[in-house]
């Protein structure tokens, strides 16, 4: 399944969480209120697509994949990993990286890398579990993983993910979005 797959899903419960799930990243991310946003994981652009960013924020959208970036119209597209970002130290008002953490071997080194390039702001999300795992069993996917989904190594609830996060950043506020989770971070002072 690609990523963008599971956007076109019809069943209605998919719909409801994914739409949840966008409109709390909506919010906040007004709070913040960026003016350079750097999507590391961009994937196929779908925060783009449905409009989470303010329409005068064009941001930079990053991938490991050039046959993701080439469906993003934004015209700041870069090909590279979250494991090296090419910018210099902070670059950009808030940089957001959504389900791309679990599938990582290295998160921590990652966050050092979204903190290092974020001014303000880093703004992450990953799977809850167990809750996701289940819901996919649920919807029969995965069944022979127990609902994990193969490209998913590490896992995540709502004690430990802060935990992770806050030996990297100075400070982390959780953002429920069952069944994801949604950390906006302070990064440490550069």
């Amino acid at each position: 399944m690609s990523r963008q797959e599971k956007y076109a899903d019809p069943n209605p419960v998919v719909s409801f969480v994914i739409g949840r799930f966008f409109r709390r990243l909506r919010a906040v991310l007004a709070e913040l209120d960026p003016h350079s946003v750097l999507d590391a994981g961009s994937g196929e652009g779908e925060m783009l697509r449905r409009g989470v960013l303010p329409a005068a924020v064009r941001p930079v959208c990053l991938d490991l994949r050039p046959a993701s970036l080439a469906e993003i119209a934004e015209p700041q597209r870069v090909c590279a990993s979250v494991l090296a970002l090419p910018f210099a130290a902070g670059s950009f008002d808030a940089v957001t990286c959504l389900e791309v953490l679990e599938h990582l071997d290295d998160p921590a080194a990652a966050v050092r890398e979204l903190a290092r390039v974020a001014r303000r702001a880093v703004v992450v999300s990953v799977p809850l579990e167990p809750y996701f795992r289940i819901g996919n069993v649920l919807r029969g996917k995965h069944l022979g993983r127990l609902g994990n989904h193969p490209e998913h190594v590490q896992h995540w609830n709502l004690r430990t993910f802060p935990a992770f996060l806050s030996g990297l950043v100075a400070e982390v506020r959780i953002v429920e979005a069952f069944p994801w989770i949604i950390a906006c971070c302070r990064p440490n002072q550069l």
